[in-house]
């Protein structure tokens, strides 16, 4: 009978240990991005109130929008890239961005389609595609099929306080160095 006690305690404590280490390794895939970086996991929303301004935080955790014309990235063409401002995710390049007199900034396309998501938003009386961050959730702004031709057609109209803009000759020190091939020289 102790023999019996004895085995089955030693299976139950194997089940344990070999279940532990599977859901390790499935947590440790399940934090793998595309790129084979560790994923990005969102802070709690304390620390992101310490991180973001206050318009920075309304805009991407409530949706909020910021005044058109009066924000930090509807005259900025330098060449560069544009991330996440909550995860740092590369979302557009300066090559896919132009000004389409809204008021905002205005890409005709992300970096990859794969970092966005859209979603319906039917507030204020309206039906939009609102876009957000994949890896983070943050609201970016929204898409619209109003954008040139000759790039796809696609508006994506984001507020800046979503954004941080890094200049092309900070981009390799600040870890983008591998999206500089995407800059295309005008």
């Amino acid at each position: 009978m102790k023999c019996n006690v004895l085995k089955l305690s030693m299976s139950v404590a194997a089940l344990f240990l070999m279940s532990c280490s599977v859901a390790k390794d499935n947590k440790t895939e399940k934090n793998m991005n595309l790129n084979g970086n560790m994923k990005f996991e969102k802070p709690a929303d304390e620390e992101l109130r310490k991180k973001l301004t206050p318009l920075q935080y309304e805009v991407t955790q409530h949706a909020a929008t910021e005044r058109p014309y009066d924000n930090e990235y509807d005259g900025e063409f330098r060449s560069g890239i544009y991330v996440d401002i909550v995860s740092g995710e590369p979302l557009f390049i300066s090559s896919d961005k132009y000004d389409s007199g809204c008021g905002w900034p205005a890409f005709s396309r992300p970096i990859d389609d794969s970092l966005l998501v859209e979603i319906t938003d039917r507030s204020h009386g309206m039906v939009r595609t609102e876009v957000r961050s994949r890896r983070s959730g943050s609201h970016l702004g929204h898409v619209f099929n109003d954008g040139p031709a000759k790039t796809g057609g696609m508006r994506y109209c984001i507020n800046s306080a979503s954004l941080r803009f890094i200049p092309e000759d900070k981009m390799e020190s600040e870890g983008y160095g591998k999206y500089l091939k995407l800059l295309k020289k005008k």
